[in-house]
């Protein structure tokens, strides 16, 4: 071995030992990965039958490789025997029946070797890579990150995080921001896959859990534990509701994620281009919680209409119809999306007006009835009797106990109520038969439904 080869060597040993440091790629692996694409090369030259064995020195990384053959009186496949006199050539004290190794030129397929071996080794080293960035990032999902916008593909963003590189989807964006070349870009680990084509760290600003970690960083009470986040919908970069509950008697939870003069709120809705904020603290109570959901509107009652399918009906003062719905509906839906509820709003001027119609339709309905004059007909209204089907049901006494019904008027208002539901089958369905100023069922009066928001 001349000089120039030793010192070849050497630095292949070298750097092999700085693969394992590094990479923890050991070298035994490395011997096994360049051997084997030695005897891949001498086969594909010597022929597939032949048995090939190839070697590497573990001090100096020098490569030998070898005919394997097997001893025998008379050969009959030369490709893989040898007579004993022509063995003792190469091992003197070869033997019958035992296998010898014949020593081969491989200064040619060496370097074919290396470079498959080579190629292996850049596979490897990537794998190795891919399992230690997932290692390190996959536990880090849910974490807030830094990056400089990388390069821009149709609408997805790549961000460079220093050690690798990561995505922000267009589908996690919020939709009124826009990014150039080296943007310093803040977001959350959204997720972390393995694909075929490598590591992907996927990165959000649009999610529920970047509005969280937000939260997290900025209120100390959250990441304590003293506050907690129960619930959180978003329409990004527009506006969202945060159902914030405290664990602590002391601590109000509201006023912990606002901050002195709103200066916690503000660093949030800052980091969001300005996405309004909607606290609302939390209650057991699902009709409170409905109220006070529809922060920033002020809500005077809600009335369940269909407790199974939750329907409900909001009532809110004139001046506040327009901000309990939203801009195209957006604060309607979102209070629909936080608390399952198909929701049906209403001012207290359209409340009015439709009572008053309900009330102008029983009012007719009551003249109809034999025994029932005008004085009357409004006393029934005003005490939650105006429904025809359930005076048929009353008894005379029953009636005599309200002001201004003597026994024979009762019974008259009873007999002309029972030949009305006769000639009217079709009365009574549930729309005409509610009391119009009866009390609701179901129906929370809400006259405290002012509540802190991020505004």
């Amino acid at each position: 071995m001349n000089k120039e080869t030793a010192r070849n060597k050497t630095e292949l040993i070298m750097a092999l030992e700085q693969l394992e440091r590094e990479k923890n790629i050991k070298r035994d692996d490395v011997f096994k990965t360049i051997t084997d694409a030695l005897v891949s090369a001498l086969r594909k030259y010597f022929g597939k039958t032949t048995q090939i064995a190839a070697t590497i020195d573990p001090d100096t990384g020098e490569m030998c490789g070898y005919l394997v053959k097997r001893v025998v009186k008379e050969v009959f496949t030369p490709e893989i025997e040898i007579t004993l006199a022509d063995a003792a050539k190469y091992e003197p004290s070869a033997k019958l029946d035992e296998e010898v190794n014949i020593p081969v030129d491989i200064q040619d397929f060496s370097r074919i070797a290396a470079q498959t071996a080579k190629q292996v080794l850049i596979q490897k080293i990537r794998e190795i890579e891919k399992v230690k960035l997932f290692d390190e990032f996959k536990p880090r999902e849910g974490e807030i990150v830094t990056g400089l916008v990388h390069h821009i593909a149709g609408r997805d963003i790549f961000v460079d995080l220093g050690k690798t590189e990561a995505i922000l989807p267009y589908s996690e964006q919020i939709r009124r921001e826009h990014y150039a070349m080296n943007q310093r870009v803040r977001a959350i680990i959204h997720r972390v896959d393995k694909e075929n084509k490598g590591l992907q760290i996927v990165l959000s600003r649009a999610s529920v859990g970047f509005l969280k970690a937000l939260f997290e960083a900025e209120v100390p009470e959250i990441a304590e534990k003293v506050v907690e986040i129960t619930d959180v919908v978003r329409d990004p970069g527009f506006r969202s509701k945060v159902v914030v509950k405290s664990n602590s008697s002391k601590v109000d939870p509201v006023g912990a994620c606002v901050g002195i003069r709103g200066s916690r709120i503000r660093v949030i809705m800052s980091e969001l281009s300005n996405e309004k904020i909607d606290l609302i603290p939390y209650t057991e109570e699902p009709l409170h919680m409905l109220a006070k959901s529809f922060s920033p509107a002020a809500v005077l009652s809600v009335k369940v209409l269909d407790k199974a399918s939750k329907k409900a009906l909001i009532v809110v003062p004139d001046d506040q119809l327009a901000i309990a719905i939203g801009r195209e509906g957006q604060n309607i839906r979102l209070v629909s999306r936080l608390t399952g509820w198909e929701l049906e709003v209403k001012s207290e001027g359209q409340k009015v007006e439709e009572a008053k119609k309900t009330n102008d339709i029983a009012l007719q309905d009551l003249l109809k009835v034999d025994g029932i004059g005008a004085k009357v007909a409004d006393n029934l209204l005003k005490l939650g009797m105006g429904d025809i089907r359930k005076l048929a049901g009353f008894s005379a006494e029953d009636l005599c106990a309200l002001e201004g019904i003597g026994e024979k008027t009762a019974q008259k208002i009873i007999a002309g109520a029972k030949k009305f539901l006769e000639e009217n089958p079709d009365y009574g369905k549930p729309a005409a038969a509610a009391a119009p100023n009866g009390p609701d069922t179901g129906e929370v009066q809400e006259n405290d439904s002012k509540e802190t928001k991020g505004e």
